[in-house]
């Protein structure tokens, strides 16, 4: 479908509105997982209002959000994180967002991470670029051996341990937490990589920020893979020079299949 990013913008930016007031200053409760997985009513607060006004802006697709759910099998809907990042804001560090993708028969047809500390939206349609309050944005052209990536794994299993301390030796590792931030600064050509391989976040925290990366030059791929399928959290999202030393090669560490007969 064809998406008003004009009216989407509208709506998210006013996100800004309802929570900044409580921004580094509000109560909130654990959900029993990792010790930074904490919800806040603001939370739920920004996911319904955005479940209404898109439901009245784009009618008849479904809403599915992070703290409310939703019909993740209908073939078009919405998918939200209303406040990625919410240890940072609770404590008040800028490193929080709010994401929202639209899926459309299993692909991510266009994002927006809105970092609603900074008041900056930035936006992906996909065959469209991806765009900083309306500028282009691009990865960055640097390689691996100079790269900052940013991962996501389960340290206490040794295989993902293995491929950690692959990574700290090829690279520099940069870690805040924050899937949103993070995509956005591969975007921006800050980060060179984001890896997820058996991960802590959900469809929700990924789904946006890979359309962004992907449209702004990098390549997004499952691991193992050259395709994408935003349902499988294990990917690599990179510059394209990174993305392919970390996958061809003798030295890669997540190769895709028969790469090495072809180098």
């Amino acid at each position: 479908m064809n998406v008003d990013i004009s009216l989407l913008e509208s709506i998210v930016r006013r996100v800004r509105e309802i929570v900044m007031p409580f921004y580094g200053n509000v109560a909130f409760t654990d959900k029993g997982g990792y010790r930074t997985d904490h919800v806040t009513e603001l939370d739920v607060r920004v996911e319904e209002y955005l479940r209404d006004e898109l439901s009245k802006a784009f009618p008849g697709i479904p809403f599915v959000g992070e703290e409310t759910g939703g019909d993740r099998e209908a073939s078009t809907h919405w998918l939200c994180d209303p406040i990625d990042g919410t240890a940072h804001f609770i404590r008040g560090t800028p490193l929080c967002t709010t994401m929202l993708a639209l899926v459309e028969d299993g692909r991510v047809t266009a994002s927006v991470i809105y970092d609603f500390v900074g008041d900056v939206f930035y936006h992906a349609v996909r065959g469209q670029g991806a765009f900083r309050d309306g500028e282009p944005i691009h990865v960055s052209d640097r390689t691996l051996n100079h790269s900052w990536l940013g991962w996501e794994t389960h340290l206490d299993k040794p295989e993902n341990l293995r491929l950690h301390m692959a990574l700290t030796g090829a690279s520099a590792f940069y870690k805040t937490m924050n899937a949103g931030h993070e995509f956005i600064l591969v975007a921006t050509g800050k980060l060179e990589g984001r890896l997820c391989f058996d991960p802590w976040g959900k469809d929700y925290d990924f789904a946006p920020g890979s359309l962004l990366v992907e449209e702004a030059g990098g390549i997004v791929a499952n691991v193992g893979s050259r395709d994408y399928d935003y349902r499988n959290l294990n990917f690599l999202a990179a510059n394209p020079r990174v993305f392919k030393e970390l996958t061809e090669g003798p030295a890669a560490i997540f190769p895709i299949a028969n790469n090495l007969q072809n180098v």
